[in-house]
């Protein structure tokens, strides 16, 4: 008689760790769970979210807020991402994120980088980021659970998920560049990638992120990842894979015709 207990988690593989990359990376808001400083009992929250070019997720929230308090107090978080569809909310993946928050100081690097990347992500929070009581906050992953609908839960590491190495600073410092080039200039080339490489439907669709292991397209209310044939070797790669990838997808179109 065999009693080892059954187990619903299934093996981790390439293509369950890319569809944990693009629920992070594509996010625009996430359940934010804490601990109350004062009563120890759980709290969640709704917030804001981007992702830093390595792909740790921020949040810009304000001191007055009560989880505000209770990640100040006690860094230990989780974050729920992924959005529903139609039908059944519960069928649509979703991924719940362990972490410890960091408060990012005014004036560093880190949080000139975090600010910028998630302006570019959420605009409309050009309102109030200036605000004296709003911060950004960095939410370090530990690990990860991913369901990916009825019965396909699966368990992530830190690894999994974050991209490590000098070439992340490296694309990040040309990114800025890149998408006001392609966001100013190579429109068409955008609405490709979205339609052909994305399989988005029609919008306005624009760049908001670049990283080393692809791109981030949003046109109103949705957004898409789009990942390399193969990760940059260095901030120089860059123009040849989006080059490579426009042809490639032109080239579809071509097909299609």
């Amino acid at each position: 008689m065999n009693d080892k207990p059954a187990t619903v988690i299934r093996e981790t593989d390439a293509d369950v760790i890319r569809l944990a990359k693009t629920l992070v990376r594509t996010a625009r808001f996430g359940s934010l769970a804490v601990l109350d400083p004062t009563t120890r009992a759980p709290l969640a929250s709704r917030v804001g979210v981007a992702t830093d070019a390595d792909g740790t997720p921020l949040i810009l929230v304000s001191q007055l807020a009560a989880h505000t308090q209770a990640i100040l107090a006690d860094a230990r978080c989780s974050l729920l991402v992924g959005e529903p569809g139609k039908g059944d909310p519960l069928a649509h993946p979703r991924i719940a994120l362990t972490c410890r928050a960091t408060r990012l100081s005014p004036g560093t690097p880190e949080q000139e980088r975090a600010r910028r990347r998630y302006l570019n992500r959420n605009p409309k929070a050009k309102l109030y980021v200036g605000l004296g009581d709003f911060s950004f906050f960095r939410l370090d992953v530990e690990r990860a659970s991913l369901n990916g609908g009825f019965g396909k839960a699966y368990l992530l590491e830190r690894d999994d998920l974050i991209v490590h190495g000098p070439v992340t600073d490296d694309v990040s410092r040309a990114e800025q560049g890149a998408l006001d080039h392609m966001n100013d200039h190579h429109a068409d080339a955008i609405a490709v990638y979205a339609r052909h490489l994305a399989k988005a439907e029609g919008g306005d669709w624009s760049m908001t992120g670049i990283d080393v292991e692809g791109f981030d397209l949003v046109s109103g209310d949705q957004s898409r990842r789009v990942f390399f044939a193969e990760p940059l070797k260095d901030s120089g790669s860059l123009r040849a894979a989006l080059v490579e990838m426009a042809k490639a997808a032109r080239s579809s179109v071509r097909e299609e015709s």
